[in-house]
């Protein structure tokens, strides 16, 4: 491998706000930061890349998704335009003629979000069965916390008048409050939408390289797999058997069902061909466009005592954190709503102080609607909040109607955290977004709406604290701050090239930066 040096542009390192002249990259890792000069001397025959104007920087880190997700939706009808049931419909008939599934397959569908649709609810079976009426068909809503099945895919699933609601999730009833009308929420949806027979193993390969070439073109190069059971861990880790993946990735076992298998597997605690495993995964409450976030105080709207629900009792999940604490292993925890917050919180603090044992990083994953007295318990507690901040302006409206302003405005509140010595992390939960970090970026600097309405401008960010959530915190956040997340000597060589300076691009017009090229440990994988 060649020796290359970087120059001739601004080289944001995350270190300090010095920029060196020039970086010299040798076998995968940082040589030397400094005088191009110097970097010259040290290295005669390398290989010269002028920036001519553009950034360097640390390559971005993806502190929360779904890449076998995000590669199954490559497979799906693409249902986020549809700003109508008459749209859904259209989109699904086009899907049918193109690919004209054969007996036996199944059609399924991703991105509807009822909010923005002209009917503002969700669609049911009966319009589903209008355009799909024989073939299993399933849609899931943008946030992936619910969908919709015709009547063939509820009869494949055994979904009838008997069949009760799951604990921690809802089948929607028609008027007779017995019959089903397709609607899945929580784990009625999730549990069931695993039941879909999967494509090919070559399919489901390429679909796993097709996602990590998105996450490349947005500057990523560690990537999460942040809910894997045992069917997806198999196929990643025959993905890095067959040596197809390039960047980083790291999987969250779901605690529930893969405990034995983790203990199992023991030996990809550290990276095997790019692939490791990071911990565990639970889930304490839904989504907060939704409505099914789990809220201390009611959500707005007709019934005023509606808080959401929980997914898990409160011993339940201090079993799950004892559970990680015994066996060292990081645990990521998704919460929404400060309620599934408090509930983290004070089952984590409950199994320190019975097992005794050392912290594990744990991360609260969305923390949508934290409080600041629960940032405060946090620090404390070596809590980590992965903050889903682009929901600022992609749901922002939403909040602000489901929640009240007081709430609604101070979604992500990563300001607050900063203050309160909380480490904090940016995401994407890709697929629910693209894994696109310049929005990331914008969202987090800027807090306004779609319609916009600027947000909570004390949990505003500056550029580089933001650029810090998706770089070295997020580094932090996986443990791998030796290795990632800042361009010094003797860390990986994980870059990327802006087309800008983002510390010196005007905070509304961020959204103009470009990646330009990634590099993974020295090697470019992607360029425009």
């Amino acid at each position: 491998m060649r020796d290359l040096i970087f120059y001739g542009g601004p080289i944001v390192t995350m270190e300090t706000e010095e920029m060196p002249e020039a970086v010299l990259v040798r076998k995968g890792r940082i040589l030397f930061v400094g005088s191009l000069s110097q970097a010259r001397a040290l290295a005669e025959d390398a290989a010269c890349i002028d920036l001519a104007g553009r950034a360097l920087l640390p390559a971005f880190i993806d502190p929360h998704s779904h890449i076998t997700a995000l590669a199954q939706t490559l497979r799906l009808v693409d249902l986020h335009s549809a700003t109508s049931f008459a749209q859904i419909q259209q989109l699904i008939r086009e899907f049918s003629v193109r690919f004209a599934p054969a007996p036996g397959d199944w059609i399924c569908g991703f991105g509807y979000d009822h909010n923005f649709l002209a009917e503002k609810r969700h669609p049911d079976r009966a319009l589903l069965d209008a355009v799909c009426p024989e073939t299993p068909l399933l849609i899931a809503h943008s946030s992936g916390h619910m969908g919709v099945a015709n009547s063939a895919a509820l009869h494949a699933l055994g979904i009838g008048p008997q069949t009760p609601d799951p604990e921690g999730g809802r089948i929607g009833r028609e008027a007779d409050g017995k019959t089903p009308n397709g609607y899945l929420e929580e784990t009625a949806f999730t549990a069931n939408s695993a039941k879909i027979p999967a494509p090919s193993l070559d399919q489901q390969l390429k679909g796993i390289c097709q996602a990590q070439q998105i996450y490349f073109s947005h500057g990523i190069t560690t990537i999460q797999e942040g809910l894997a059971r045992a069917d997806s861990w198999q196929l990643l880790k025959t993905a890095a058997d067959r040596g197809l993946l390039q960047g980083d990735v790291v999987c969250y076992l779901d605690l529930q069902q893969c405990r034995a298998l983790a203990q199992r597997d023991v030996a990809w605690r550290e990276y095997r061909q790019h692939l490791r495993i990071g911990g565990y995964k639970i889930f304490l409450d839904g989504s907060p466009q939704g409505r099914t976030a789990w809220l201390s105080e009611p959500y707005l709207g007709d019934d005023p005592n509606y808080r959401g629900y929980p997914t898990h009792s409160d011993a339940a999940v201090e079993q799950f954190m004892i559970q990680a604490l015994e066996d060292q292993t990081q645990i990521i925890v998704h919460c929404n709503g400060d309620a599934a917050a408090q509930q983290m919180i004070d089952a984590y603090a409950a199994a320190l102080k019975k097992t005794g044992l050392p912290g594990v990083r744990p991360v609260m994953i969305h923390a949508q609607i934290l409080r600041r007295d629960q940032l405060e318990q946090m620090q404390k507690l070596g809590i980590f909040a992965s903050f889903f901040v682009a929901h600022t302006w992609h749901w922002g409206d939403i909040h602000l109607a489901n929640l009240g302003w007081e709430r609604g405005s101070r979604i992500s509140p990563a300001g607050s955290a900063l203050r309160a010595g909380v480490c904090y992390t940016f995401h994407q939960d890709s697929p629910v977004l693209m894994p696109d970090m310049i929005d990331t970026l914008f969202c987090a600097v800027n807090r306004v709406t779609q319609s916009g309405v600027p947000l909570a401008v004390e949990e505003r960010l500056c550029v580089r604290d933001a650029l810090r959530g998706i770089t070295c915190n997020a580094a932090a956040q996986y443990f791998e701050e030796a290795d990632k997340g800042s361009i010094t000597a003797g860390k990986r060589a994980d870059l990327i090239i802006l087309s800008e300076n983002p510390l010196a691009v005007p905070p509304d017009q961020l959204r103009r930066l470009q990646v330009e090229q990634t590099f993974k440990d020295g090697v470019s994988v992607w360029k425009s």
